[in-house]
């Protein structure tokens, strides 16, 4: 989790970030004295949650919120003043919360607990699933999947890319093997290259993000943590973990 805070006073600043490590010391916090380095990181590497003062000189939080949100608009966003009067503004924005100065690690700890776009690791994955860079995969511990065949990973590589949509073996065959016809010693390699990829997920007892159905097959998302998929959902970690290389093992994950 990557949160970003932001008060022109220095005092003010150091309180507000003492507060957000105290009330989750597992994140990155990152402080800013002025608004523009927290935009300029934000739109670099990303952000879950940003803490604004709303009365800065130059541009107030409200503006600053404004361009965050065109960068990320699920990002959370949590306004702290020694005002009211600007109250109307923030909710207009669908701010994630808002806290009234002095900022203390009880008033950060609620609004964490409440937060509009709430973040939350995938406690039933069966997997997690690396696709930007190398693809891998992973058990929940921590331990690199082990598949008997490497085109059986090349298949899992491919379902979990289309992102739960439906393949026949006539399709996984096309991306396997190009422009090689499909025929019946075609068919029983491409079975043989299925059922090697379902022993392999039994083994880890993941077999469950396989569904199968006549003739078509496809992933459980809901089974799986996917940089990809988060990053698709705008996660702050996911968006600063790609670095322009995607499956990079795999010819047809050139055109992502």
């Amino acid at each position: 989790m990557r949160i970003l805070c932001v008060d022109d006073e220095q005092l003010a600043l150091q309180m507000l970030e003492q507060a957000v490590k105290k009330a989750k010391p597992d994140a990155e916090v990152i402080a800013f004295k002025y608004q523009d380095e927290l935009l300029a990181e934000a739109e670099e590497n990303g952000c879950d949650i940003a803490f604004l003062d709303i009365h800065m000189r130059g541009m107030n939080g409200v503006e600053v919120a404004k361009r965050l949100k065109k960068i990320n608009p699920k990002m959370n966003i949590i306004f702290v003043t020694g005002y009211s009067d600007y109250t109307g503004d923030a909710m207009r924005l669908h701010a994630s919360g808002y806290i009234m100065k002095p900022v203390t690690k009880t008033k950060v700890e609620e609004e964490l607990a409440d937060l509009r776009f709430p973040i939350t690791p995938k406690s039933n994955a069966l997997l997690r699933v690396q696709c930007f860079g190398n693809f891998d995969v992973f058990t929940p511990d921590g331990k690199l999947l082990h598949f008997e065949r490497s085109k059986s990973k090349e298949v899992f590589a491919y379902l979990v890319h289309r992102r739960g949509s439906s393949c026949t073996k006539k399709e996984i065959a096309a991306v396997l093997f190009e422009d090689m016809p499909y025929d019946a010693k075609q068919q029983i390699y491409v079975q043989k290259i299925m059922s090697a990829l379902v022993k392999s997920l039994k083994a880890a007892g993941a077999e469950k993000v396989i569904e199968k159905s006549y003739n078509n097959i496809s992933v459980n998302t809901t089974l799986i943590d996917c940089d990809y998929y988060r990053f698709e959902e705008l996660d702050a970690g996911a968006v600063n973990s790609y670095q322009n290389e995607y499956m990079s093992q795999y010819y047809w994950a050139e055109f992502f």
